[in-house]
């Protein structure tokens, strides 16, 4: 586990905010997303801004939670729904109780998750401009590791959006005093994947197959590529 509350969420949402909005006034809009096959550029910062604007609609209890239609360029659209984003969450206690993607919880959960939301696509969009990623620090790394492990895996599992592992995974970060595990119908790890927090990350996620990320394997290879392979996150 990693402790979010020291990440201090708000800014670093402002800071991916923000560069997200420098990159999609940089790269042509039909450039094309390797990480989001059949995603143009264009394509990706609508998503990104129709996200935060869903979840800032339900942070403030809307009826309509629909984002809204685009009626400007794709990095203006984006900038209104971020600033949009974090002004409400910025008025909110990190306890304030708001809807959740599974009920209600606290409106950090909206930090946390809006936070990797724009971390992951950031670094589609520098992927997709073959440019270097502002490195945001190993610790928010984890914290999106930790992320999909405790939250958006067990949401994949409740929607029946993929099946159960049939074996656990261990993860270590090297960069980072953490470690988690996926854990399938054996709950002994049939391998363990030793990284970089964002290597971890960019696997759990889908940006990375394990021949490409920079981990070491111990264990059987074969069964950890299956299971990464499975939809662990949306």
């Amino acid at each position: 586990m990693t402790a979010t509350d020291d990440l201090d969420l708000l800014a670093r949402l402002a800071d991916l905010q923000e560069h997200l909005h420098a990159g999609l006034l940089a790269v042509d809009e039909q450039t094309q997303v390797p990480g989001c096959p059949g995603w143009s550029v264009g394509d990706l910062g609508e998503h990104v801004a129709g996200v935060h604007a869903w979840a800032e609609a339900l942070v403030r209890g809307a009826e309509d939670i629909r984002p809204p239609q685009r009626t400007t360029s794709v990095p203006e659209h984006y900038a209104r729904q971020a600033a949009r984003l974090h002004r409400t969450l910025s008025a909110l206690a990190p306890q304030t109780p708001v809807r959740t993607m599974s009920g209600t919880g606290p409106s950090a959960f909206w930090r946390r998750r809006q936070t990797h939301e724009a971390l992951v696509h950031l670094h589609d969009l520098h992927r997709a401009a073959g440019t270097v990623m502002p490195d945001p620090g190993h610790e928010l790394w984890a914290d999106a590791v930790d992320e999909v492990i405790t939250v958006m895996h067990p949401r994949q599992l409740r929607l029946q959006r993929t099946a159960a592992p049939e074996v656990s995974l261990r993860l270590e970060a090297t960069d980072a005093d953490a470690a988690w595990q996926l854990v399938g119908e054996d709950p002994a790890p049939a391998a363990t994947l030793r990284g970089s927090a964002r290597d971890l990350a960019l696997l759990l996620w889908r940006r990375l197959d394990l021949d490409a990320a920079g981990v070491d394997v111990t264990g059987d290879p074969q069964l950890a590529r299956r299971e990464l392979s499975a939809a662990l996150t949306p």
